[in-house]
């Protein structure tokens, strides 16, 4: 089979690709988003690879989403697989994909966060080891609507077998109108919105402090949240808390409106939750301060869904009242250095979901018209 790295004219065919499993397209501009990933351009890697027919029409794909580590004063890179689509007549082609995406140079880990029950085994085929090792089948939850949790559930054993196209013809399900209200948050106190991103930021203060910790972390610098934010294919901005005690900054939480499917209900999946090491505390109040405002922004329940042992003695008694799910191993890497390894403790935010979670569709009536929605820093147009 031959593989090579995606290229701008192969965007249509990957939308392709996507909409034949039901998971989200992009937009030419989206794309152009997740090819400027500063991470990737600072390395030269590739946005990802493709198995091209014998007319270079891509068949299959692989993307590859770089990441910027810090550790002390070191800068590492690491690399997660995400959109791995082989449709059944390709039978074999992740093979060679997986093995391109773990044989690129200059990494000192390639991993995946994201996988599915069925695709979860195959890593192990490529020496890809459950990681970590203590929590890599573990997911958190925190129901805020069983009644639509329910309808939900009822909905995948009814339709969890339908294909996509038809699912597509069913058309959406199970939205809400809080989804695109704008409801004000309600916070206690200690508990701000994030708004204000520039280099000279109380955030930026707090990414000083947090990268200058004996722990490997993944870039969260006011460029990388930036460039993030520009997502233009996003329908909602993303929720951003801090915890802030002493007129600083100590902690910071992103969530997401999602809505996995079709047939399933909007979720507020918590995309990162980190907070400094003298203020444990702060993990705790921002989770609540999500559950408490989930219901309201529409979601039936609240997700984390990449955990750490240091994260599940943060969280404290909210763990302990959380839904077990998941299940099987849906995180796996291959990490080079021990050292490197035993420093990280990664949260969602180094894995894909930022860029791959499908956001709740704009209502038709918001989507015709010129929409202006709350974004950092000021307001965004939307057509």
């Amino acid at each position: 089979m031959s593989v090579r790295p995606i290229a701008a004219p192969d965007h249509e065919a990957l939308n392709r690709l996507h909409r034949q499993v039901g998971w989200p397209e992009r937009s030419p501009a989206g794309w152009r988003w997740l090819e400027a990933n500063p991470a990737r351009l600072a390395l030269g890697a590739p946005a990802g690879w493709v198995v091209a027919d014998e007319d270079d029409n891509p068949v299959a794909m692989l993307g590859n989403f770089i990441q910027r580590f810090r550790y002390g004063a070191q800068d590492h890179f690491g690399a997660t697989g995400f959109s791995i689509i082989v449709p059944p007549s390709q039978k074999g082609a992740s093979r060679p994909l997986i093995r391109t995406f773990l044989k690129q140079p200059g990494l000192f880990a390639r991993y995946t966060f994201n996988a599915n029950a069925r695709s979860a085994p195959l890593y192990g085929l490529f020496d890809m080891k459950p990681w970590p090792a203590e929590s890599h089948g573990l997911k958190l939850s925190w129901i805020t609507n069983r009644l639509a949790c329910a309808q939900g559930r009822s909905l995948r054993l009814l339709l969890g077998r339908t294909s996509a196209e038809t699912a597509a013809r069913l058309g959406e399900r199970l939205m809400n109108g809080r989804v695109f209200r704008q409801t004000p948050l309600s916070l206690p106190a200690g508990v701000t919105v994030l708004r204000d991103l520039s280099d000279a930021s109380p955030y930026a203060d707090f990414w000083r402090r947090l990268s200058q910790e004996d722990r490997l972390l993944a870039d969260r610098s006011p460029e990388i949240l930036r460039w993030r934010l520009a997502d233009p294919d996003l329908t909602l901005p993303p929720v951003m808390l801090t915890c802030v005690k002493d007129s600083r900054i100590v902690g910071m939480a992103m969530a997401q409106m999602t809505k996995t499917s079709l047939i399933e209900p909007p979720y507020l999946d918590i995309l990162d939750l980190i907070a400094l090491e003298t203020a444990p505390e702060a993990i705790g109040l921002l989770t609540q301060a999500l559950i408490d405002n989930a219901r309201a922004l529409g979601a039936t329940k609240v997700r984390l869904q990449v955990v750490t042992p240091r994260l599940l003695a943060q969280l404290g008694d909210l763990a302990k009242t959380a839904r077990r799910e998941g299940g099987w191993g849906h995180c796996h890497a291959i990490i080079d250095d021990p050292a490197l390894a035993a420093a990280w403790a990664p949260t969602p935010f180094d894995g894909d979901y930022g860029i791959c979670s499908r956001t709740p569709p704009m209502p038709k009536p918001l989507a015709d018209a010129a929409v202006t929605r709350p974004t950092l820093g000021g307001r965004v147009s939307k057509a």
